[in-house]
């Protein structure tokens, strides 16, 4: 281990509202690391694992929406986790290693002798201290996480080979057109400060290279930022790739759940892990209920204290119901998540779907869907303030923010 006064950060990549278009019509209300996922928001939960640490000394949050999306959350995380998190807004972006690099100085201030870096939409268990205690004994730059997937879809991320006896990285392709291997990278990742020295040695090379020959169209593309080293940097094809084999980089792989948060389908799913994750790590957020006094609850349920629900409602499993909901008599919820202000009236049923904000589904509605969370329709969703009226059947539907639906709908996008 590690003495007892060396410092570690952890920076978290949060993104930009050019991102997360897939995410609508959830990301047109709220920034998508701050949609909530088991009742936290998305980015609580790298924030929470971070916590656990030892020696952290400050979280960095790094992206390109308006500091003033993210003041009252990061203030408030502050203070609950008694960890300083800070807000960095990048002018542009500048890649994961380009935005890690942009703002070395602030990163580096107290001396920390790691770095953790996470991408905010990235959902699992986060094994942090373990990969530290494994990064240590590698003595490496840098640790991946990584995980075995099936190989149909390997092919959609990151594929690496890693010696099966050291660990070392020793391949690193991103997103393949022939299979290479069925370990993926994780997108979280442990340096040590000469991460800096790579970012810089890759930008350096650029400069020369631009220096030397005509630029091609595919880099003409970027040459207003390629000439300093705050450029557009990736980390994956331009740091991992080249420093693969070197006995730089190094693989910790989890046997627990991993999944990217792309779509609102995705969401949902991640947003059943993280309960499953709850009744392990934190079981006090979890609520119970046999339908005497309070509801039947059935499997993993989160339920905002400020929210109202009958007696005879039947709740899960894999619901998440957040503030001043109000759930009716007779009302069955599972696999949902339900925003803020939503009210269910009585005898409405909602399975596979996401209830957004002020929405209303009136009495004997249906609210539901497949359960496909790779298919663009797998669930419904309602945007912000629409109204199903009462007896009106909505299945595989999408639909936009203020709109009033009174007769049935299926395997419609409504705008």
């Amino acid at each position: 281990m590690g003495s007892s006064d060396e410092k570690v950060v952890a920076v978290i990549m949060v993104g930009g509202p050019t991102k997360g278009t897939r995410f609508r019509p959830l990301s047109l209300n709220i920034p998508k690391p701050l949609f909530p996922l088991a009742g936290q928001p998305m980015v609580h939960h790298p924030i929470s694992a971070c916590k656990r640490i030892p020696n952290l000394g400050q979280i960095f949050l790094i992206g390109f929406y308006e500091e003033r999306e993210f003041a009252l959350y990061v203030s408030s995380i502050s203070n609950e986790l008694k960890v300083p998190v800070r807000y960095l807004r990048e002018d542009k972006p500048h890649g994961s290693a380009g935005g890690l690099y942009n703002f070395r100085d602030l990163i580096m201030e107290d001396s920390p002798s790691h770095i953790f870096l996470l991408n905010c939409d990235v959902c699992c268990s986060f094994p942090l201290p373990e990969m530290l205690e494994a990064h240590r004994k590698y003595g490496g730059m840098g640790t991946l996480l990584v995980i075995k997937v099936s190989a149909e879809s390997a092919n959609q991320f990151g594929e690496l080979v890693a010696d099966p006896v050291t660990n070392e990285l020793l391949h690193y392709t991103e997103k393949p057109e022939t299979f290479v291997s069925d370990r993926i990278n994780c997108g979280v990742y442990i340096f040590t400060p000469d991460i800096f020295n790579a970012i810089e040695g890759v930008s350096t090379q650029w400069k020369d290279r631009a220096d030397l020959r005509r630029l091609s169209s595919f880099e003409s593309l970027h040459s207003a930022t390629r000439n300093a080293p705050t450029h557009f940097v990736r980390l994956d094809q331009d740091i991992l790739s080249p420093l693969a084999g070197k006995k730089q980089l190094y693989t910790h792989e989890t046997l627990d759940f991993w999944e990217q948060i792309k779509t609102p389908g995705m969401s949902l799913k991640c947003s059943g892990l993280y309960l499953s994750q709850f009744r392990f790590t934190t079981p006090h957020l979890l609520v119970s209920g046999d339908g005497t006094k309070s509801a039947s609850i059935i499997g993993d349920v989160y339920v905002h204290p400020s929210a109202k629900i009958h007696p005879s409602a039947k709740i899960g499993p894999n619901v998440s119901i957040s503030a001043n909901a109000r759930i009716g008599a007779g009302v069955r919820l599972i696999s949902c998540i339900i925003l803020d202000n939503v009210e269910i009236k009585d005898n409405a049923v909602v399975i596979h779907a996401i209830v957004g904000w002020k929405s209303s589904i009136g009495r004997w509605s249906r609210v539901q869907a497949s359960g496909n969370y790779n298919s663009k329709l797998g669930i419904t969703i309602l945007g912000e303030a629409v109204t199903v009226e009462d007896e009106v059947v909505v299945i595989n539907s999408v639909v936009l923010p203020h709109k009033t639906l009174n007769v049935s709908v299926q395997e419609e996008i409504i705008l």
